[in-house]
């Protein structure tokens, strides 16, 4: 009983911590690299063989010079920290988003609204599936395809097409979310609803709300499916015999991942 406990509670710091880096990954590194410049700055002025600048040496000029970059590198390092880990990264419109990072900036802002905590999860999980697909796949293909090979342009091709259809899947649930204001989910999903509404009106609400949810799970639907043919793919080539572009094409997985892809042009968002 106690280590089943303990089981949840590893599991629950596990999932924060992925979820920290997962959003602070790209602004991580660039706090590193800001410490690395401020700290190589220190020692290159601070060395008494370089500049010679010495804190506490004979010249008071120096001490205070010495002194004063010592506390602005402090204070350098201390708004970058505020910054790239604390400062909340502003969300750019869902036309504009366009990298891995934006959207899940913009998927996790809805995290904390009840009623699509479970989706909301399930979407940013299925963002890091993908970029791990996406990236294993590429790695298998230059260890089994030359790049000037039809084969890899094939493979590649398909991958980058399955890519934006499933970010386009993304952008839809981020369409259908963008209308509602997040506490607007929380109240059409609440029991106790405003006196002042008719049940008629209510009716309406909690009818539209259910919708748009239903959007929602229907793009997590496809997106599952489209990671699930991924897989599919992986074993494929792993079962590949020969690297003909003939067989590429006959592929079962790659027939139906082409026939996903001609359907993209009628998804409507």
């Amino acid at each position: 009983m106690v280590s089943d406990k303990i089981k949840q509670m590893l599991e629950k710091v596990t999932g924060s911590v992925r979820e920290v880096f997962m959003l602070n990954g790209a602004r991580s590194v660039k706090l590193l690299g800001l410490i690395v410049g401020v700290v190589l700055l220190n020692i290159i002025v601070l060395s008494p063989g370089l500049l010679g600048v010495e804190i506490g040496g004979v010249s008071v000029l120096e001490t205070s010079f010495g002194v004063t970059l010592v506390v602005i590198s402090l204070l350098v390092v201390l708004y970058g920290s505020y910054n790239l880990l604390f400062k909340a990264s502003v969300v750019p419109p869902v036309k504009e988003i366009k990298t891995y990072e934006d959207y899940i900036a913009a998927l996790t802002q809805y995290k904390n609204v009840k009623v699509l905590k479970k989706d909301i999860t399930l979407a940013l999980d299925q963002v890091i599936r993908m970029e791990k697909k996406k990236n294993t796949l590429m790695v298998i293909l230059g260890q089994r395809f030359e790049q000037s090979e039809l084969s890899f342009k094939k493979f590649g091709a398909v991958s980058y097409e399955v890519e934006k259809l499933f970010y386009l899947n993304i952008r839809g649930i981020l369409n259908k979310l963008s209308v509602f204001d997040a506490s607007e989910f929380s109240l059409f999903a609440s029991q106790q609803r405003p006196a002042q509404f008719s049940d008629k009106l209510v009716q309406k609400k909690t009818a539209l709300y259910n919708e748009y949810l239903a959007y929602v799970t229907g793009y997590l639907g496809a997106n599952e499916e489209i990671l699930l043919k991924l897989d599919q793919l992986l074993l494929e080539i792993s079962l590949l015999d020969s690297t003909n572009y003939k067989d590429v094409e006959d592929m079962p997985c790659m027939k139906e991942i082409d026939e996903l892809i001609k359907q993209t042009k009628f998804y409507k968002q």
